[in-house]
């Protein structure tokens, strides 16, 4: 009777692990149920285009020729691909780095003030514009036209506070009147002239709206007799308005430029010197006997100061990078900030105590108990330059986009960009993904190795 009872009670003791394992089964389902559309989009958006590259990268242009590695072959034979693989490389040393170390500076700073998260707030801002603004508002502020781009303008204004600029860039002399040019740009008289003597230095080529305030007219001065032991002289502008006059003489309406340079050379060497004044007249005193040659220099006539060309192929690589910087730094400065409010203040305080300085706490404490921060920050980043493509695409002019390109914007110029050859491109979406991989996984056993 035992027994018989012993294996009558066997089945329900098996039961509840029956119902476990059911219930673990169905748990399992319905976590597949809701991770399914999920999957679906990571296949769909992430998978099959990877895959489809892959695929794509094994074909000619037309894609129907299977050629395998040829376009990798190719890739690294093109001149261009080789500039976007350096000018990426440019990019992922510099861009992280500096944005790692403003980051680390400012976040240290702005713990010191008073109005912190007012600061942060604004340098945070510009990771609110999209890429698409920001390059627009870079590409108007890097302008060569410094009546359009404002860093030109603030360069030009500094240049010209320092250096000034010529007064008259467009005039010249008119032909035949008496002046001749010379391979330097400047002026001179065609015949000698000895103290005493007058001379009449007519230029053309200024329009009257462009003429110095408070420049006066020059018949006066024309008039006006040199003592025996002088040179003197007056420049003006050849030109009556509403026509009329007599080209190469004074005419009482015409006017005198002023603040012209003018100098007296004797055998090749330059005796004297002077400046014209409002009517545009000048003298040379106390000159020795001889003869002279009145020069106008090339300074006079020299362009304006346009500033620097931040968008030729010398600094647009540069240039973008500033633009790429002023988005991101508040990025960075944020994360490190975050992971400053975490540190032990006592360790800080304590090593204040035993006479440290603010340098060196900075140094020896504050960046090593950092490090696991700065380090995420700088892979993060890393990727980021990787994959950049509108700032470079949208800032650099079509005439230098080639000395700008990076391996974004070289797979959408092969690809879509008039090359046509999406099978080179898909080589270098491909490339792309490889260089990226390493600093991926990297990130993600950081992320791990502190959750644990």
């Amino acid at each position: 009777m035992t027994a018989t009872a012993t294996k009558v009670a066997a089945p329900p003791a098996a039961a509840p692990a029956t119902r476990q394992r059911r219930a673990r089964r169905r748990g399992r389902i319905v976590a597949l149920l809701f991770v399914f559309p999920a999957l679906l989009l990571l296949g769909a958006l992430v998978v099959y285009p990877v895959l489809f590259s892959v695929g794509r990268s094994l074909f000619d242009a037309t894609g129907t020729r299977f050629v395998g590695g040829e376009n990798y072959t190719e890739m690294f034979r093109d001149p261009a691909t080789l500039k976007a693989v350096r000018n990426t490389a440019i990019w992922v040393v510099v861009a992280p780095a500096l944005l790692t170390g403003l980051g680390l500076i400012l976040a240290v700073l702005v713990e010191k003030i008073r109005w912190a998260t007012a600061f942060k707030l604004l340098l945070f801002m510009p990771m609110a514009v999209s890429f698409l603004a920001a390059g627009i508002i870079f590409r108007l502020a890097y302008d060569e036209d410094p009546d359009k781009g404002v860093l030109n303008a603030a360069v030009v204004g500094v240049h010209d506070a320092f250096q000034g600029s010529s007064s008259y860039p467009t005039a010249r002399a008119r032909d035949g009147k008496g002046l001749s040019a010379g391979a330097d740009g400047s002026y001179r008289t065609g015949t000698t002239v000895s103290p005493g003597d007058t001379v009449s230095l007519g230029l053309v080529g200024v329009a009257p709206k462009d003429l110095p305030e408070g420049a006066r007219p020059a018949r006066t001065a024309a008039a006006r007799e040199a003592d025996p032991d002088e040179l003197r002289g007056v420049v003006y502008l050849d030109f009556t308005r509403g026509g009329g006059g007599e080209p190469g003489r004074v005419d009482p309406e015409e006017s005198g430029l002023p603040r012209m340079t003018v100098e007296a050379v004797r055998d090749g060497k330059t005796v004297a010197s002077t400046t014209t004044a409002a009517d545009g007249s000048f003298r040379f005193a106390d000159l020795a006997d001889g003869t002279y040659t009145v020069v106008l220099p090339g300074s006079n006539f020299a362009p304006p100061y346009d500033g620097v060309s931040w968008l030729g192929p010398a600094l647009v690589t540069p240039a973008i990078i500033g633009a790429y910087l002023w988005i991101w730094t508040g990025f960075a400065m944020v994360l490190i900030g975050a992971g400053l409010s975490t540190l032990p203040r006592d360790t800080l305080e304590a090593a204040r105590m035993d006479g440290a300085n603010e340098w060196q706490v900075f140094r020896r404490i504050t960046v090593p108990l950092l490090a696991p921060v700065l380090t995420v920050v700088f892979v993060t980043l890393v990727i980021n330059v990787m994959k950049v493509f509108d700032l470079v695409y949208i800032i650099a002019p079509g005439p230098v986009q080639e000395d700008a390109t990076v391996l974004a914007t070289q797979m959408w110029l092969v690809s879509f960009g008039g090359g046509n050859n999406q099978g080179l491109g898909s080589a270098l979406g491909v490339l792309l993904l490889l260089l990226v991989i390493p600093a991926m996984v990297f990130n993600v056993r950081r992320f791990r190795g502190s959750q644990r």
